[in-house]
């Protein structure tokens, strides 16, 4: 079987965010993006300062993306996560696998606490995603993605102090 792994964030993203731009898979997300907030986001991941994008690999085949960024949350400065694994990959634990490997990296860093990841409560694979992780449940919030839009999401927490 071939090993998982994180790859840095390069050209090679942009044709991952376009596969990912599906009705199934933003369907937790708002829906598909124009091709022109594709390649801005593109972009923002090239040049991503706090924190870091990574496509997803199974051996040589890309599976997905993750990463982390900073921001401010509930008065702390902290570590906010972000995964998407290709649908035909769902299932198997890849999503799972990749979170803990993000976590470690924002871990080595060292400059803070917790990472955090923000899942619509009617996520269910991506709540269990975390909750497989190692994530612990701190509670539901009104969050905003996209930009505009509120939806009710589960706060989950994993504190990163114990990875390094």
């Amino acid at each position: 079987m071939s090993a998982l792994h994180l790859e840095p964030w390069s050209d090679a993203g942009l044709d991952v965010l376009r596969r990912q731009n599906t009705p199934a898979m933003t369907r937790h997300l708002g829906g598909p993006e124009l091709e022109e907030a594709v390649g801005g986001r593109h972009q923002r991941y090239l040049h991503l300062e706090d924190g870091e994008m990574m496509v997803v690999r199974l051996g040589e085949v890309a599976i997905g993306s993750i990463g982390y960024w900073a921001r401010s949350w509930d008065g702390h400065e902290v570590y906010e996560t972000g995964y998407a694994i290709f649908s035909e990959f769902g299932g198997h634990g890849y999503a799972t696998a990749a979170l803990r490997l993000v976590a470690s990296r924002a871990a080595l860093r060292a400059t803070r606490r917790h990472l955090h990841a923000f899942p619509r409560v009617d996520h269910a694979a991506s709540n269990a995603v975390c909750r497989r992780a190692g994530f612990e449940l701190v509670g539901t919030s009104s969050f905003e993605y996209p930009k505009g839009t509120w939806a009710e999401s589960n706060d989950w927490r994993m504190d990163l102090t114990g990875l390094v």
